[in-house]
């Protein structure tokens, strides 16, 4: 169980360039104000902006307090849900709707606890697939990595919150995200991946979206399926089976061969299996890439989406692909 703590202030004023950036720390996000001037480096508003689409189901993906392609869809989708015009940009009348699904504090504390940092860590993971095939674990590489998946964000901007924390002791008080989704308003009725905006949308029976994540969505040498599909089963921390006839760039293995479960694992901590032979909606290892770069085929997610979308679905929701016009970013 998560143990919040009362809200506790760390006063933190970072220097950019020889130049002073906005005061970053727990009072400055939870009474960040709208301002139409654009920010220029981390920024109280754009944090407290992604923590609250975060909770409201339509995920920035890696809350790090920047601009993104990622914030900007996010920010789209919210819009289009809520009636105003879906340009992606954060418009007062955007901000107020958007302050107005959350009254509480945006940053929260979080006492650490012996089970966050008692690990058992994988310190080393190679960057070959056929070499993590030898590992019995793809477990988080230490305490902060764990933390920062846990509160869906950066390890960047965690370390910003927190900047005399080493995060290796129990009973460490942190500044973090109180991302605690509620359940969807509504049933999903279906799933749509949308590979020209990179993006998988949960709907309601009527269309309409009810959660919003950002996807790195298949590749030329493996591009993501066409057409109709269904959920045939969901399946936690599972593990990677590689075959040779993927062929994927940088593998050289002609044997199969499995990776062990872990969130680090290649495709993170859920599975969520396709009708389609060998396709599925899954986690990821790497938060930071999703929505910028393509996948081997299937539907990439940061892990914290793809389990909040294997909440919602189960054997036999639809799921529904659009095809994509043009997309830009690299294979990974």
């Amino acid at each position: 169980m998560v143990r919040l703590l009362p809200v506790v202030a760390v006063a933190l004023a970072l220097a950019c360039g020889g130049t002073q950036a906005a005061r970053l720390d727990l009072e400055a996000v939870n009474q960040a104000q709208f301002s139409d001037s654009e920010p220029k480096d981390v920024d109280p508003m754009l944090v407290k902006a992604q923590i609250l689409l975060d909770r409201a189901h339509f995920s920035p993906g890696l809350i790090d307090g920047r601009l993104s392609d990622n914030f900007a869809k996010a920010v789209a989708a919210f819009q289009a849900a809520n009636g105003l015009p879906s340009d992606g940009k954060l418009t007062r009348e955007t901000w107020d709707r958007l302050t107005a699904t959350f009254a509480g504090p945006v940053l929260t504390s979080y006492e650490v606890t012996a089970k966050d940092v008692r690990g058992p860590f994988t310190r080393r993971i190679p960057a070959r697939m056929e070499h993590m095939a030898h590992l019995r674990r793809l477990g988080y590489r230490n305490a902060r990595e764990r933390l920062a998946e846990r509160f869906h964000v950066s390890e960047q901007l965690l370390r910003i919150l927190n900047p005399k924390t080493g995060f290796r002791k129990a009973d460490t008080t942190l500044v973090v995200p109180d991302v605690g989704r509620a359940p969807p308003p509504a049933a999903v009725a279906s799933v749509e991946v949308d590979k020209a905006s990179r993006q998988v949308r949960a709907l309601d029976p009527s269309g309409k979206p009810i959660a919003v994540y950002p996807a790195s969505i298949g590749s030329e040498e493996k591009p993501a399926p066409s057409g109709a599909a269904e959920v045939r089963r969901v399946v936690h921390d599972p593990t990677y089976r590689y075959d040779p006839k993927f062929a994927f760039k940088g593998v050289r293995s002609k044997r199969p061969f499995t990776i062990a479960k872990g969130p680090n694992n290649p495709v993170g901590s859920v599975w969520i299996d396709l009708s389609i032979e060998s396709y599925g909606i899954h986690g990821s290892p790497d938060p930071g890439k999703i929505g910028a770069t393509y996948s081997h085929g299937c539907i990439r997610l940061t892990n914290w989406d793809a389990e909040d979308l294997a909440a919602m679905v189960k054997p036999g929701t639809k799921v529904d692909f659009k095809d994509e016009t043009a997309q830009d970013g690299q294979a990974q």
